[in-house]
């Protein structure tokens, strides 16, 4: 261990941009077992690990590391899906620089360990020699209704699922995984991925009831009759406007909106609604990862033109640096400083977007600069097509209120320190809690929920 002062850091390598914008198959190519060894061995086994204390999920990233290092493939596998459901998702959708990677302490003029693309390497790389997550086979007896199949979903199941207690899920979509099955686009997770984890759970003899919708395919007060507990997990895909008129014109559209048809388009599911970008010029407006999943996705399609507009700078953009180095390789124009103020509507449709420029004021006590409008600024772009990905808020389903279970100002299903609403045997987590996060932080919530749920029902 402790190579770094003979290796620099190296990032899995990516496909050539001219051949990635064909298809959305994953861009980075998988760590070969030297390079992953190499890498793992630039390690400085803190004493106290930033880099495990930043992950939300408290990874044991030193001790899989130092297994990689020493060829101890089979234990670092073991280490890696101890505390996370699935940690070959994480490792290549997490924002590490941001979590793990941001706080190595070989940041400081050596390179942060590239921590992702080892933990994909570790899961894959086990996967092919045959290694399994791990279930317990002795049961219980008692059984948890979990509405939402997405990030929180599938972790509450699988940690449930280790103890012992059966678990059914209902979700409305035609395939589970949520989020990641349709909002994460291909070219960043490969949809196999996520189908692999389910097939895991249906050997461990999870139940899913697919295009199955609670409060209106199934009644929320039968799964209370029949279950011993309920996980609510519906997420956070409500988009946010921006308040401007004409947000309704048929060709803007909210970030989920445009990136759920896309995966159906895939998937060849049947859409409500077309979306069509092929030569058209696509208008972003956001700075997050949804955003930058936005771009890529529109330059997949044949858009002939593809801009994105954030009201701050590519330092301060909420999401992974390298989600935006990757839009730019790929063509996406950026505008910074300027914000909305204006749709400019003809014959019913979006024709342009009028923009103004904005600075940053001082920096606030928080750390974070407010932005400030530029008088007499303002300026038009032309669009075709305007997506707007400013982030989400939660749906309210009716069925929460009708059962006394208690929302926050915000919509938010508020829950105790044991993750339990204020209906008794009835828990919640991850974006529908929390507001709209990032996926890691709702699969934390899943895995907490579920040993809150198992301490109860053991009791």
């Amino acid at each position: 261990m402790q190579k770094f002062f003979e290796l620099d850091r190296i990032d899995a390598t990516k496909r050539d941009v001219v051949e990635r914008l064909k298809d959305f198959d994953e861009i980075y190519n998988l760590f070969q077992p030297l390079k992953a060894q190499e890498q793992a061995d630039r390690c400085v086994q803190c004493g106290d690990p930033y880099c495990h204390n930043k992950c939300p999920l408290h990874n044991f990233i030193p001790q899989w590391l130092k297994s990689v290092a020493s060829k101890d493939l089979e234990m670092a596998f073991n280490l890696s899906n101890e505390p996370s459901p699935f940690p070959e998702v994480m490792g290549r959708i997490c924002p590490h620089d941001r979590l793990c990677e941001g706080d190595c302490t070989l940041n400081d003029g050596h390179g942060a360990i590239t921590i992702g693309s080892i933990e994909t390497f570790i899961n894959e790389e086990g996967f092919a020699q045959g290694l399994k997550p791990k279930f317990t086979t002795q049961k219980i007896g008692k059984r948890v209704a979990i509405i939402g199949a997405g990030p929180a979903g599938l972790s509450a199941a699988t940690f449930l699922l280790r103890e012992g207690i059966d678990v059914e899920l209902f979700d409305k979509h035609n395939r589970a995984g949520g989020l990641m099955s349709y909002g994460i686009p291909g070219f960043k997770l490969d949809k196999s991925i996520v189908a692999r984890r389910i097939e895991f759970l249906k050997e461990a003899g999870a139940i899913f009831n697919q295009n199955c919708e609670v409060g209106k395919d199934v009644a929320f007060e039968k799964l209370l009759e029949d279950f011993d507990a309920v996980f609510v997990a519906v997420g956070a895909t409500a988009g946010r406007r921006a308040g401007l008129e004409g947000e309704d014109a048929p060709n803007a559209y909210m970030a989920m909106e445009f990136l759920t048809y896309m995966q159906k388009k895939l998937f060849n599911e049947p859409c409500e609604r077309e979306i069509e970008v092929a030569d058209k010029r696509v208008v972003v407006i956001g700075g997050g990862d949804t955003a930058m999943d936005c771009v890529r996705t529109s330059l997949r399609q044949k858009a002939k033109s593809v801009t994105c507009l954030y009201r701050r700078d590519a330092q301060n953009m909420p999401g992974s640096q390298k989600e935006y180095i990757n839009a730019k390789e790929e063509g996406v124009e950026f505008e910074f400083y300027t914000s909305p103020k204006a749709l400019k509507i003809e014959n019913g449709e979006v024709v342009a977007v009028t923009m103004i420029k904005t600075q940053l004021e001082e920096l606030e006590n928080s750390g974070r600069q407010n932005v400030q409008e530029i008088e007499g600024s303002e300026y038009e772009i032309e669009a075709d097509i305007v997506i707007f990905a400013l982030g989400f808020d939660t749906v309210q389903y009716p069925f929460l209120k009708d059962n006394g279970i208690e929302l926050d100002r915000w919509g938010g299903i508020v829950v105790d320190e044991h993750y339990q609403t204020t209906k008794k045997g009835v828990y919640a987590g991850g974006d529908c809690h929390r507001g709209a996060h990032l996926v890691v932080t709702a699969v934390y919530d899943g895995r907490e929920a579920a040993k809150a749920i198992a301490q109860s029902l053991k009791a």
